[in-house]
């Protein structure tokens, strides 16, 4: 009987892993709709964009460096590092690259279009972080940000949060020199509210999801075994 139970939890694990790709697929095809919105780039894009400028770093290093940043923050708040943690940085980049590569259509050139096509991104942008955040297993170093500015601004909706976030991310990518467009702002201001509809409409709230750190959840497989 314990022998099953071990193999059930392994399995559990497995899927919870599974279900943490599958959101980051859902959130990788939400950014890239962004981009291909062509109305000007997302918050922490600019700022990558605008360390590559001032630094040898070519674009993907400089989001990789952000990335690690802000990881070292997510551990300075005390959140959970896990395995989802560790799975997004490993294939968001390469996922949104898959359809950059695979969309047949170049890049909007009309408002119109491109603020459906924004919209858009935000609604799956937040449904992708709603999936790998609720497997519990640790999310990505920005939205473990979120979340732990959350936790200290209780008093602030988790969209209203991001919007600060957003809003501070922007000023530096701004400052070195990022591009900045109607898309930006838009982006800045309408993606936390478009998340907050969302996750009101779905009855989640990240703030209550407990997150398993990589210790634990190597802890478990090791017993699974």
């Amino acid at each position: 009987m314990k022998g099953r139970e071990r193999r059930a939890g392994r399995r559990a694990i497995v899927r919870e892993w599974l279900r943490i790709a599958a959101g980051l697929l859902v959130f990788a095809f939400g950014v890239h709709l962004t981009i291909y919105a062509n109305l000007g780039l997302a918050p922490w894009d600019c700022l990558g964009m605008g360390i590559a400028r001032h630094t040898p770093l070519n674009y993907g290093l400089a989001m990789t460096f952000i990335g690690v940043t802000v990881l070292g923050v997510d551990l300075l708040l005390k959140e959970r590092i896990g395995c989802g943690t560790v799975i997004d940085a490993l294939l968001t980049g390469n996922f949104v690259q898959l359809f950059n590569a695979l969309n047949p259509f170049p890049l909007n050139e009309r408002l119109g279009p491109g603020l459906v096509a924004l919209l858009a991104g935000f609604v799956f942008m937040a449904l992708g972080m709603r999936i790998y955040m609720k497997a519990g297993q640790g999310c990505g170093p920005r939205d473990a940000l979120l979340v732990g500015l959350g936790k200290r601004l209780p008093r602030l909706p988790i969209g209203a949060v991001q919007i600060l976030m957003w809003a501070v991310v922007l000023l530096a990518g701004w400052l070195l020199g990022g591009p900045v467009g109607i898309g930006t702002l838009i982006s800045t201001f309408g993606a936390g509210a478009v998340m907050q509809a969302i996750y009101n409409l779905l009855g989640f709230e990240p703030r209550a999801v407990r997150h398993r750190g990589l210790t634990e959840i190597i802890h478990a497989l090791r017993e699974d075994r």
